[in-house]
């Protein structure tokens, strides 16, 4: 599988709204607004976010905690594509094969890419998957000034360079020398 980047262009990320609707929409928004793995946030309940500011996990991968406030964005969202008759208890992102269920990484997977090619842009960003959301909400934050070392830290990485690579901003920086020599 090739190494997902971030979406650069946010004309690409309204065009990935624009092919979605409801829980898979909802999936989206959530996932580029809160830079929070697929794991962590396949298995939300509807009572962990409906009506609240804020929420407090613990990150499947690291096992650490994280708290992070919801943006106007995800409240919109969570008001607006949550059914008004879902449960507390239901998953957000409930399968729709029976059981009270979550979607499994893979229809999340299918769900980007179904939605990158509806809307034009899977041969404009190269490879997407899951993790592209994540990255997509480190490299906007970093474009629009949010310090590097924070990033690292909301990411739980070990160093700024690994930071700076996992969001994209390595090789933007790279190709910028390169296209500004010219001697």
């Amino acid at each position: 599988m090739n190494e997902v980047q971030p979406i650069r262009d946010v004309h690409h990320i309204n065009a990935m709204k624009k092919a979605l609707h409801g829980r898979d929409l909802l999936l989206f928004i959530f996932g580029i607004n809160s830079g929070l793995r697929i794991s962590d946030i396949l298995k939300l309940k509807v009572g962990d976010i409906r009506a609240k500011d804020s929420i407090v996990i613990r990150e499947t991968k690291t096992g650490k905690p994280k708290r992070f406030i919801f943006n106007q964005s995800i409240k919109t969202s969570v008001k607006q594509l949550i059914p008004a008759d879902a449960t507390d208890e239901e998953y957000v992102f409930k399968s729709r094969k029976g059981a009270n269920q979550p979607i499994s990484r893979v229809a999340a997977y299918r769900i980007l890419n179904d939605a990158a090619n509806r809307a034009g842009v899977a041969d404009k960003i190269g490879a997407i998957g899951t993790h592209t959301m994540r990255k997509s909400f480190g490299y906007h934050a970093y474009n629009n000034g949010t310090d590097l070392a924070l990033l690292q830290s909301i990411f739980n990485h070990s160093s700024q360079s690994v930071t700076l690579k996992y969001i994209g901003i390595n090789q933007d920086r790279i190709d910028e020398v390169y296209a500004n020599i010219n001697l």
